[in-house]
């Protein structure tokens, strides 16, 4: 069985991991966590003339035409760095969207300039409920004349303040029925369309959450927002397919940025064993440092495992993708987690200060973590495609 790279994957891999060196260093992450923006438009500019924002649009449109499993071989390497900005909600909330649902005429308008890192865009999706599920989306949409006007509310949004477009999940039919109402117990999953909308329309405003990982993530507000019923992506009220979707290659993204920071986590703990001297010897020659170093290369490979076999999955339209990307989110959350609490404990106190480098890799890990869902939501999903 091989589970290795092939060599056009393992030259992707080492060039983002020395490009990222160079480009990305610590100074720069932390500067954009003081940088209301949130990322380095310097350092965006030079991941798009690598190609990086078109790694997976199709060539016609200005991209490389590149799998999903490579897009996540660079996504671990964005998690080694601890890469800040809008990379993941522009590709995966953006472009993927409009590549699998977007008419000719959108995909010619939007993709090329993706690809050429001339266009950021996010996925707003979640609300105040913090729900995953079509039940969450309760964002209005209503037609008038030859536009949908938009009210209500969006949260958690990553990055929609410096975003040029949005792909929006509102509810333009009641829940289950027509525009006139719904039944009783109706699904849920009918009645929502996705939409292009303009990040700077009149009665849009954005408001920066403060989170553990300053991650920019945003709170929108809508008010009477005009958006052309030529934006909507796909078909009306049939978008929640198309949202589901986004969100397992979404959720895959996370764990592959999880997998990347827990190996570079684990990689500065081992270090420090080694040269941190207490009682005359190494504490890497202390039996509880050596079973938590253990402790941690076991679940970093785990979850690196787990996490490819969803890539995969995904990338190949398998049939139990949605059940290998829940099994791994499940997994390199909780994985990744205690990787970067003992690379705390074998550090001592100066694990946990901010001037230090590890606190930024728990910081980041707990953002990861939540997002597209928990290891207890996820493991709801297992439960339910196992029929329990």
């Amino acid at each position: 069985m091989d589970l290795g790279l092939s060599e056009e994957q393992e030259m992707l891999k080492n060039f983002a991991r020395d490009f990222l060196e160079k480009e990305c260093p610590e100074k720069l992450v932390r500067d954009m966590e003081e940088d209301e923006k949130g990322y380095s438009p310097e350092l965006w500019q030079k991941m798009a003339e690598q190609g990086w924002q078109g790694l997976v649009i199709p060539p016609e449109y200005g991209g490389s035409g590149m799998t999903f499993v490579d897009l996540i071989i660079l996504l671990e390497e964005f998690g080694r760095a601890l890469v800040p900005g809008p990379f993941i909600p522009t590709v995966i909330g953006g472009a993927i969207p409009i590549m699998e649902m977007g008419s000719e005429a959108q995909k010619k308008e939007f993709l090329p300039k993706l690809a050429a890192g001339e266009m950021i865009m996010t996925l707003a999706l979640t609300e105040p409920a913090g729900r995953f599920d079509a039940e969450g989306v309760e964002l209005e949409a209503k037609a008038e004349g030859d536009s949908f006007v938009l009210n209500g509310t969006k949260l958690f949004v990553r990055d929609s303040h410096v975003s040029d477009y949005m792909v929006v999940a509102a509810r333009t039919s009641a829940k289950g029925g027509s525009a006139s109402g719904g039944k009783k117990g109706a699904n849920p999953e009918d009645g929502i369309t996705l939409l292009l909308v303009d990040s700077k329309s009149p009665g849009i405003t954005h408001t920066l959450l403060k989170t553990i990982a300053s991650d920019m993530q945003t709170e929108i507000k809508f008010e009477k927002v005009k958006v052309p019923k030529g934006n909507v992506l796909g078909q009306v009220d049939k978008g929640w397919a198309g949202v589901k979707n986004v969100m397992l290659k979404a959720t895959v993204a996370e764990c592959a940025y999880l997998v990347g920071l827990a190996q570079m986590d684990f990689e500065i703990s081992v270090n420090y064993a080694k040269e941190r001297v207490q009682f005359g010897r190494p504490i890497g020659a202390f039996q509880a440092i050596q079973h938590k170093c253990a402790d941690m290369v076991t679940d970093v490979d785990g979850a690196r495992f787990i996490m490819y076999k969803a890539a995969w999955s995904v990338s190949e339209n398998e049939p139990d993708a949605e059940m290998d990307v829940h099994m791994a989110k499940a997994w390199c959350a909780e994985a990744t987690r205690r990787v970067v609490a003992h690379g705390q404990q074998i550090h001592g106190g100066i694990g946990f200060t901010k001037d230090y480098k590890l606190q930024l890799y728990f910081r980041r890990q707990k953002a990861a973590e939540l997002a597209w869902g928990d290891a207890d939501y996820h493991r709801e999903l297992v439960a339910d495609g196992l029929k329990l």
